[in-house]
């Protein structure tokens, strides 16, 4: 049984979730999703073709992190003791993993973790995800590690070298899945480029511009403020640049972002997107400027550098490999950074070119090998 909520759970599980249904023969699969977040995981399983045999649908106004640990622990506890799984594989570091860790503990139920060890080390940073993934990590039978290093924070923190395997990351699949996909199914491509036509005015298959993301729970208040002022900034000094900025529902990024960006003539504020047209347009973007984690690893599988907006990640692989830098949520620090991508070229040669840290696109593979022997 997987068992996710969030949009970026979705896609990472999405291509081992079609590649163990195509093994039927020897895996029994269902899909349990909490709905932690309702609009954009429902956009998600639809593009990845996923049908919940389970949804718990615990998503409210206002819910708060009590709300919804407590409401997937309830609705868990139901679930597991009418369908038990003899394995329930999470991903990442959401409450949604936290609170399925802890109901597969009092369940007595085995559970595997898609892309474990990531850590800052600090548990406030980024909050309450790198808690959450070192608690869950304490509970988990099986450790899907996707880099080396994150294997060597679980041995640091004395999980059995056995318990772990280096997969790479699904994130790498899920790409090339949608990819690959485009390619078998120009009609769909079509539709994809017309969807994005619709939203952008300039022309973003030739003209230069950055893909801005932005949602982190540290950054709402005076990060954003500062973030938008060092984006108008940089729209006022690089005109001939687009800033194409899908923005996020949450209202404490909605808020600043139209308050104080809108308006820009190079600054397109577009709603959030589905993640078919989110990729081809990261696949046509010159760089990314975001405070996401998974987009610290999509990007640099397109070649495309990424300037991220925290002050520490747990992605450190990325970099060190020369493919992402962080530049932190002050104005200034934004401004520079940004400005000197967009100003030198063998920078950004460097960047574009370095080698992508987190696999090869075969970590379904990888799990579902380790998976077969399992017990």
């Amino acid at each position: 049984m997987f068992v996710f909520g969030t949009r970026p759970e979705a896609i990472k599980m999405a291509p081992l979730i079609h590649s163990l249904k195509a093994q039927s023969d020897f895996f029994d699969v269902t899909v349990c999703v909490t709905a932690q977040h309702r609009q954009m995981l429902d956009q998600t399983l639809k593009v990845f073709d996923i049908l919940p045999d389970f949804d718990l649908n615990i998503m409210r106004p206002q819910q708060d992190l009590y709300d919804v640990t407590t409401s997937v622990l309830l609705g868990l506890r139901d679930l597991f003791a009418k369908n038990k799984p003899d394995f329930v594989l999470v991903h990442g570091d959401t409450t949604t993993t936290f609170a399925t860790a802890i109901a597969c503990f009092y369940s007595r139920i085995k559970i595997c973790h898609v892309e474990a060890g990531l850590r800052t080390h600090n548990i406030f940073a980024p909050y309450p995800e790198e808690f959450n993934r070192q608690v869950a990590a304490k509970v988990m039978n099986w450790h899907f590690a996707p880099t080396k290093l994150s294997r060597a924070n679980l041995l640091a923190e004395g999980v059995s070298d056995q318990l772990i395997t280096v997969t790479g990351n699904t994130v790498i699949d899920a790409i090339k899945w949608i990819l690959n996909r485009f390619e078998d199914q120009p009609a769909r491509l079509i539709k994809v480029e017309a969807k994005i036509d619709e939203l952008l005015s300039f022309d973003w298959r030739n003209e230069r511009f950055i893909l801005i993301t932005g949602h982190r729970r540290e950054n709402f208040g005076s990060g954003f403020i500062e973030i938008c002022e060092a984006l108008r900034e940089l729209a006022l000094s690089f005109k001939e640049v687009h800033f194409v900025y899908p923005v996020h529902m949450n209202p404490n990024v909605q808020r600043p972002v139209y308050s104080i960006l809108a308006g820009s003539p190079n600054i397109h504020l577009i709603s959030s997107l589905d993640y078919e047209p989110f990729v081809y347009l990261l696949k046509h973007s010159y760089f990314v400027l975001t405070d996401s984690g998974g987009i610290q690893e999509e990007a640099p599988s397109l070649g495309k550098p990424v300037l991220v907006l925290r002050e520490l990640t747990e992605r450190p692989e990325a970099v060190d490999a020369g493919t992402v830098k962080l530049v932190g949520s002050k104005k200034q620090s934004i401004v520079s950074g940004v400005a000197k991508l967009l100003s030198s070229g063998d920078e950004y040669i460097m960047m574009a070119r370095a080698l992508n840290p987190y696999g090869d696109g075969h970590a379904c593979e990888r799990i579902i090998k380790i998976l077969k022997d399992l017990e």
